[in-house]
């Protein structure tokens, strides 16, 4: 790979892995995609000589994984407190929704959607409120243990990198 090329992607790499991290604390990008693809392109740099396909695909199934783990994490905090099926499809309803409307809406838009869903199939307040804290709880757990994950990711490849 030619050098301006190699700096290139090193400091498109780096930016990417930046605006992941940014993107796991404000959920509006696709963090973890981010911060893998930035690392493949700092892995590029030296022509995969330090990092190797193993450990980005190693990166990139712990990538994937976040979003099941960001999911369950939101169904959990549901299922914990005693939500219906309903509430459950309104939280996947209300999360695809709320994408629409930025960061409020991916905050929320799980709330939202699991009251809504409560109320439907059960017709009471309190515990649609207690279905709708349990999901947006679940959905901070989601961003916590996201953030684990990167931060895992990064230093999986810093160790592989410099040793």
């Amino acid at each position: 790979m030619d050098e301006v090329l190699k700096i290139l992607a090193g400091i498109v790499g780096v930016l990417l892995v930046i605006g992941g991290i940014v993107g796991v604390i404000i959920p509006v990008l696709p963090g973890t995609l981010l911060v893998w693809v930035g690392l493949v392109l700092v892995a590029a740099m030296d022509s995969f000589e330090r990092v190797g396909w193993a450990t980005l695909g190693i990166l990139g199934f712990l990538a994937i994984l976040s979003y099941g783990v960001d999911a369950g994490a939101s169904i959990l905090g549901a299922r914990r407190m005693k939500a219906s099926r309903a509430a459950l499809i309104g939280a996947g309803i209300g999360t695809v929704g709320g994408l629409m409307f930025g960061v409020p809406g991916v905050v929320f838009g799980p709330l939202v959607g699991a009251v809504v869903g409560e109320m439907l199939a059960r017709r009471d307040l309190v515990q649609a409120g207690r279905v709708g804290l349990g999901t947006w709880i679940g959905v901070l757990l989601g961003a916590v243990l996201r953030f684990a994950i990167v931060c895992v990711m990064i230093g999986i490849f810093l160790v592989s990198y410099l040793f």
